[in-house]
């Protein structure tokens, strides 16, 4: 009786059933996706952060603002300072920040923001090329907003508002393609203490937008 010869794996097929090693390998294939997520966690962390401390430095700085005491514009340049010192702390020193207050005589006005009217007679959508407009406040400028620069007097109300532009903390910008600089903005309202009587304006006077140079 003629035996069927048995079977022997030759060593090509032992090397296909050898699994050792397929973990580092998969490792190694994961590592870049694992490093990404890691990466893009600290930088949403860190990002979340610095805006929470720029609302909380925002109201200090309209609070602070707010008192009598804050209308001197020394003491507004110690709080605006403060402001930035806080912010550059965050691993953000060489950060761009930037304040601006703007002025209204009421809060309706300062949420409508309605700018000043003026005759746009080439459509573009801008005061200038010498077109007239209703300067209310009589700051001799048109003001897109209705308001005026600055902090204002007693009851006023002022809209407070921080802007920061820094290069981001975590190289997001070569992984996936975001801005290599973050920039965020905040702004608070916030009405002056009604420590005296509030201004008024007098008669609205019609003026004329600057010509292009």
């Amino acid at each position: 009786m003629r035996r069927r010869p048995v079977f022997r794996p030759s060593a090509s097929v032992g090397l296909w059933a050898d699994d050792r090693g397929a973990a580092l390998t998969e490792f190694g294939l994961l590592l870049p996706v694992i490093a990404m997520l890691l990466l893009g966690a600290m930088d949403a962390g860190h990002t979340l952060y610095v805006r929470s401390v720029l609302e909380g430095e925002i109201q200090k700085a309209a609070r602070d603002s707010g008192l009598e005491s804050g209308t001197a514009e020394a003491t507004r340049a110690l709080i605006d300072g403060h402001v930035r010192d806080q912010l550059r702390k965050l691993g953000i020193e060489e950060a761009e920040v930037t304040v601006s207050r703007r002025f209204f005589r009421t809060f309706t006005e300062a949420e409508v923001a309605e700018g000043e009217p003026f005759t746009d007679s080439n459509g573009n959508g801008e005061c200038d090329q010498g077109e007239p407009y209703e300067d209310h406040n009589g700051n001799s400028a048109h003001d897109a907003d209705g308001g005026d620069a600055g902090q204002g007097g007693a009851r006023d109300t002022v809209v407070y508002t921080v802007s920061v532009d820094y290069d981001r903390m975590f190289p997001m910008n070569g992984l996936i393609g975001l801005p290599s600089r973050v920039e965020m903005e905040g702004a608070t309202v916030m009405n002056n203490q009604p420590y005296g009587e509030q201004g008024t304006y007098g008669p609205t006077v019609v003026r004329n937008c600057p010509a292009a140079p």
